[in-house]
């Protein structure tokens, strides 16, 4: 097939995990490649009419979709399934409708809430001069939009009512319509992998985030420096674990469940990740649902896939066999 590979624009003074879309796209590409496909990649900006007139040039089979963000920001990441779609292009990973409902985290919270999937409870900014509407404490202060922990540190729990309302304040005159808070879930912390296979999804080998030799009054969060400071203590102490003792099979086949549950109601296809928190009690609260994860070698989806036998270029060929399958039958 002729792949397109479709990614946000990384300036040369990115961030991390915007430099980080360049190693994904260039692992896609290679994997593509040793596939026996033929590849192009292209970075997506506002300019969309410039854009669609790339893709039709290109005329791809399909395009594979790394677009996590355009002009650095989280918000937008819809507009390339939505563009592909007025196309009529095939694309991997899910539609425009479920990339804008789990991108936007209080959207995807209202949607666990409207089909019973426990996630925590939140408040909203524009919440807090209703009496009305409280949240217990501590709470984490969130991006609405952003992933890949963008905008988390160990200062965004906050423990007092008057600091919350200031912090909420204060960052919705500067970014409106950007934040919110979330109950703090104090536990352990779970990703669970789902690619799709043969139609279905496939629930691959869960990991832990065990936060070793942390203090006792040091938050156990996956924040920005844990997933992107290579330097920093929080990312040398955060580790990713696969083994479980038996008395956890309970509530590994709990967060099974529950993924697969996410996946169809969010109408997810391809290959998605959700994030789980889970209570002292042994209670599962989603975090988020990510529709686009990153697939970059060293990457948490890559890594289930890899406990599942998989490697890397199985992994892509996966995710291309349904498009592949499709071309050849209207052949």
């Amino acid at each position: 097939m002729k792949v397109l590979i479709l990614h946000g624009d990384v300036p040369p003074d990115a961030s991390a995990d915007e430099q980080d879309v360049l190693v994904e796209v260039a692992a896609v590409e290679r994997a593509a490649r040793e596939l026996g496909h033929a590849t192009a990649s292209f970075s997506l900006t506002f300019d969309v009419q410039r854009a669609a007139e790339r893709i039709r040039k290109e005329h791809p089979d399909v395009v594979f979709n790394l677009v996590e963000s355009i002009d650095g920001k989280g918000r937008y990441i819809h507009l390339a399934p939505m563009l592909l779609h007025r196309l009529g292009i095939p694309f991997t990973g899910a539609d425009m409708d479920a990339m804008y409902m789990t991108s936007n985290k209080i959207v995807a919270k209202r949607v666990m809430r409207s089909a019973n999937i426990s996630t925590a409870d939140w408040i909203s900014p524009g919440s807090l001069s209703d009496e009305r509407d409280s949240i217990e404490l501590p709470c984490i202060v969130k991006s609405v939009w952003e992933h890949a922990s963008v905008g988390l540190s160990e200062n965004s729990i906050v423990y007092d009512e008057k600091i919350l309302v200031d912090r909420l304040s204060d960052l919705e005159k500067n970014d409106p319509g950007n934040w919110f808070a979330e109950r703090y879930i104090d536990g352990r912390e779970f990703n669970v992998s789902v690619i799709e296979k043969d139609g279905r999804p496939l629930v691959l080998p869960i990991a832990e985030m065990v936060f070793k030799d942390f203090p006792k009054d040091k938050a156990r969060i996956v924040d920005y420096k844990a997933k992107w400071d290579e330097s920093s203590p929080e990312y040398l102490n955060t580790v990713r674990s696969f083994d479980y003792p038996a008395e956890d099979d309970h509530l590994l086949a709990e967060l099974t469940e529950i993924s697969v549950r996410c996946w169809h109601v969010f109408g997810l296809s391809g290959y998605a990740r959700v994030d789980f928190r889970v209570d002292l009690h042994n209670r599962p609260y989603i975090l988020e649902v990510n529709a686009n994860p990153c697939l970059s070698p060293d990457a948490g989806f890559i890594a289930a896939c890899g406990m599942k036998g998989l490697t890397y270029v199985q992994v892509i060929d996966t995710i291309l066999s349904r498009f592949r399958q499709e071309l050849h039958s209207e052949e």
